[in-house]
């Protein structure tokens, strides 16, 4: 599986978290890996442990996207932007193995695919005041 398929996954997975109680996650990351084919257990792990990493750091996150965003707290954020915002700041700020540019590319890049029409715009001007 390629970065940008592991991405959209882990982007996946964050997003579910939301709509789940914290006792529950584990489990349900779970069952969303179950569901996917073809998985090898390198890829499975690379995943649940970024999901986990991003899901331990959400406070801190949410924390440096509030402090950046006029009018866009992250509670009044959409669930799908605050996914794609979250994954991205966590690999900018927190994973050395991926470039802050290509962080902010594939965050737009997911906004293209999964947000609204103005998705992309936002993530990218957010994300770039955090840059």
């Amino acid at each position: 599986m390629g970065r940008s398929e592991l991405r959209e996954h882990i982007f996946k997975m964050i997003f579910g978290i939301e709509f789940n109680d914290a006792d529950a996650v584990e489990d349900q990351l779970e069952l969303y890996l179950d569901q996917l084919e073809g998985v090898t257990e390198k890829d499975r792990k690379y995943m649940l442990d970024k999901a986990a990493a991003i899901a331990s750091k959400a406070e801190e996150i949410d924390r440096m996207l509030n402090e950046r965003t006029a009018g866009w707290k992250t509670s009044r954020m959409n669930k799908v932007d605050l996914s794609i915002l979250r994954l991205a700041v966590y690999e900018m700020k927190w994973d050395e193995d991926v470039p802050v540019k290509v962080a902010i590319n594939e965050a737009v890049e997911l906004g293209k695919k999964f947000s609204g029409d103005d998705g992309p715009a936002f993530i990218n001007g957010v994300l770039g005041k955090l840059a």
